[in-house]
């Protein structure tokens, strides 16, 4: 079947005039949202500029009553988190085309069924893992950049990420002392020999500038920030190589005095940050340990086999959280690449005695596609399904051969959500990336290693550049609500599509779809508790539908 000019005209003309009327309603509105003021450096899309006295914003979300669905859109096209609107169609007979844009409207006049055959339904029934929380991490990097801007925009800045009308952050993950991410190498107690920690302090960069950004964070957000604790390396003092850098362990064994020292370090890192009203929701047992037992690490590291951390955590990191002040603060495992899985989880999580002080593992998402996401994620959860998965770690531009900042770049934003939506579907609860915010560089980092940030600073100018990786992250973190439940969804036929559904907490329904290709895809969403939404997901886009079960 094909159509004339004339018929494509009045379906358009008569789509332009629903929208009118919807609009002339209030059906339909874009309130509350702002629009992102666009730059484009030549990576592909464009970044959002912002400044102290305007940033672009969708605002507090409401979902329209039952009957109606919301729509958020952005695409490399140069749409970030457009907000759209429409009706729920009891059947997918003679349903239109709803293109998503600031407002979906619907073409009735051109039959869905030619457009499209592709449907995804939800199966509300099949129920899996529950969301914890997104979020990325207050490194020193990150601190020092915030705090380069002028008040106002500093404070545009985290309310972006953290206030009601930013995209919902609830995770910061804090490095205990210096890592790469620092101007200088350090830790809280450098003094050789002390094994009491008499000379335990924390540094200026906590006092002065992590502890300050956390509590204005804490203050805007309408949520209890959930902190997450990771050590880079143990004083040099306490390692075989007697330094911060490079190949190097604990000394001793553990239930040693090395071993249990560094317990205690970390017990009184979560005593000092308490003085602060700071409290954490977890902590994990050292990033990266796979990387101190490399040869001449070039940063901070510590080097952990399976079998040692093992006993580390049976022996000495346990006890000392489970006497400690903090008995119920979390303790993840592992906080390295999820290629280690799902051996690094057995040889720790099949030994009683440290699998009981055990709640989840961290995983990081460098090297993911040297291994399948079912063969580490979903076997690891098969394998121990009461200890969840919980995504600790993950940057853009790290690769050697992609290296550093690029403004605007698409593709990025793209690897991000290709990454979030495969770990979620394998059963993974929540996912953290790396520094909040990087300068024009990557930096500061004093060994030089480059990456990118969905923040970038521009200091001369007082501005910071919303990334596309920015939005890739809003498009979970602002509509997947701690306790919201992935749940199934079958496609009737092969598709390009990438996709993931959640009920939350208030039973209405979240589906984020991602198409990486070169083409529109049309498709009808269909949940048998409403009804059917029939929409396209443009080309290079990522979209997020949501609406109300009752």
């Amino acid at each position: 079947m094909r159509f004339s000019a004339a018929a494509m005209v009045r379906s358009w003309t008569s789509g332009l005039l629903l929208l009118l009327v919807l609009l002339s309603a209030g059906v339909l509105s874009c309130a509350g949202s702002s629009k992102c003021v666009g730059r484009d450096f030549g990576y592909g899309s464009v970044v959002c500029e912002c400044n102290s006295t305007y940033c672009d914003s969708v605002g507090p979300v409401t979902l329209p009553p039952l009957g109606q669905y919301s729509t958020y859109l952005s695409s490399m096209a140069g749409s970030r988190l457009e907000v759209g609107q429409g009706q729920v169609q009891v059947n997918s007979s003679g349903a239109g085309e709803c293109v998503c844009v600031c407002v979906c409207v619907c073409y009735s006049d051109v039959p869905f069924g030619f457009l499209s055959a592709l449907r995804l339904t939800i199966r509300s029934e099949q129920k899996y893992q529950k969301i914890r929380g997104f979020g990325g991490a207050m490194t020193d990097a990150a601190a020092i950049n915030i705090l380069s801007l002028s008040a106002g925009a500093q404070e545009q800045l985290l309310r972006q990420y953290f206030s009601s009308e930013g995209i919902g952050y609830s995770v910061v993950r804090v490095p205990m002392a210096s890592c790469d991410f620092s101007t200088r190498l350090y830790t809280y107690a450098d003094t050789p020999g002390d094994y009491n920690l008499d000379s335990f302090a924390l540094a200026s960069e906590d006092t002065d500038m992590k502890i300050p950004l956390l509590q204005r964070a804490q203050a805007m957000s309408p949520q209890p920030l959930s902190l997450l604790a990771s050590a880079w390396s143990a004083p040099a003092w306490m390692k075989t190589n007697n330094a911060l850098t490079g190949k190097g362990s604990l000394k001793g064994k553990p239930g040693g005095k090395e071993h249990k020292t560094w317990a205690q370090y970390y017990i009184r890192f979560l005593q000092e940050y308490a003085k602060y009203n700071l409290t954490f929701w977890a902590l994990t047992t050292g990033n990266e340990p796979s990387a101190g037992l490399l040869t001449n690490y070039s940063f901070q590291a510590l080097g952990f086999t399976p079998w040692e951390q093992k006993d580390w955590v049976a022996m000495d990191l346990g006890p000392a959280v489970h006497s400690s002040s903090f008995p119920h603060t979390h303790i993840l495992i592992l906080d390295d690449n999820r290629l280690l899985l799902p051996f690094w989880a057995k040889v720790v999580l099949d030994d009683v005695h440290a699998g009981r002080y055990v709640h989840g593992v961290g995983v990081h998402w460098y090297y993911d596609n040297l291994v399948p996401a079912a063969i580490s994620l979903g076997a690891t959860h098969k394998l121990y399904p009461e200890y969840y998965l919980f995504g600790t770690e993950a940057c853009a531009g790290w690769n050697p051969l992609d290296r550093g900042v690029k403004l605007g770049s698409w593709a990025r934003a793209e690897a991000y959500a290709h990454d979030i939506m495969e770990d979620l579907n394998n059963y993974v609860v929540g996912w953290t990336d790396w520094n909040l915010a990087l300068d024009q560089t990557g930096g500061p980092n004093w060994v030089k290693n480059f990456v990118d940030s969905p923040v970038i600073v521009d200091v001369t100018s007082d501005v910071f550049y919303k990334q596309p990786t920015f939005y890739s992250m809003a498009h979970f973190s602002k509509f997947l609500w701690a306790g919201s439940q992935r749940v199934g969804v079958t496609a009737n036929k092969a598709t390009r599509l990438e996709y993931t559904a959640f009920v939350r907490p208030d039973g209405s329904v979240v589906l984020i779809v991602l198409n990486r290709s070169s083409s529109p895809i049309q498709l009808e969403v269909q949940d048998p508790t409403v009804g059917n939404i029939p929409c396209s997901a443009p080309a290079h886009s990522l979209l997020t539908l949501a609406w109300n079960t009752h």
